[in-house]
């Protein structure tokens, strides 16, 4: 028997509904970037429960998965922004903690791994607190965009919205940072590219 093609997703979510070991490609496809992406914003202790928790949730719904779509990413990162939602209060108390001491230990834990992964974001106290202050539905859309690189299709797959949402979301989102940080508008580009590791 042959397995689904590498990249198509959706295959793998039809194939596991017959043999349930199959989904674990899935696992191994999106893991590291799901847990990357809680970890930026939970931290690394919470990023191990949401990874996992997108996952089990993910299998025990798979039968629900839109085989019409080839990616699964979208529809993983909805499932762990959903997570991430309940950990909202934590994620907040956090980021104005950040914005107060300047110290994250999320990036110091990063700087012991071997890749080096550190987000510069987590060092601009002030950036933490214009995220703090964003709504949880403008920060999902930023944050999904900025470090997570989904597509705005993809952000309105993922938080089952209209594209325009998700446009009008994001610059509501980055109109705020802007000016939290002083009114550069090349500040919040920037800074969230070096927070995800591209500068």
């Amino acid at each position: 028997m042959t397995g689904p093609p590498r990249d198509d997703d959706a295959a793998v979510v039809s194939q596991s509904l017959e043999q349930p070991e199959t989904f674990a490609l899935l696992y191994d496809r999106y893991a590291a970037d799901i847990h990357r992406y809680a970890a930026r914003r939970l931290g690394e202790g919470a990023a191990d429960d949401i990874t996992a928790d997108t996952f089990l949730i993910a299998f025990r719904a798979r039968a629900r998965f839109d085989t019409g779509r080839e990616s699964a990413r979208p529809w993983l990162y909805g499932i762990a922004a959903n997570l991430i939602g309940k950990h909202r209060r934590a994620e907040v108390r956090g980021l104005r903690a950040l914005a107060r001491t300047g110290t994250d230990p999320v990036a110091e834990s990063w700087t012991e791994r071997a890749d080096h992964r550190v987000s510069a974001q987590a060092a601009h106290a002030e950036l933490a607190g214009a995220l703090a202050g964003l709504s949880a539905g403008d920060r999902h859309v930023l944050l999904l965009i900025a470090w997570a690189d989904l597509s705005y299709q993809e952000v309105a797959d993922a938080l089952s919205l209209p594209v325009g949402t998700v446009r009008s979301r994001l610059n509501r989102a980055r109109r705020k940072v802007r000016t939290a940080l002083g009114g550069d508008p090349t500040v919040v580009t920037e800074s969230l590219e070096v927070a995800h590791g591209h500068g």
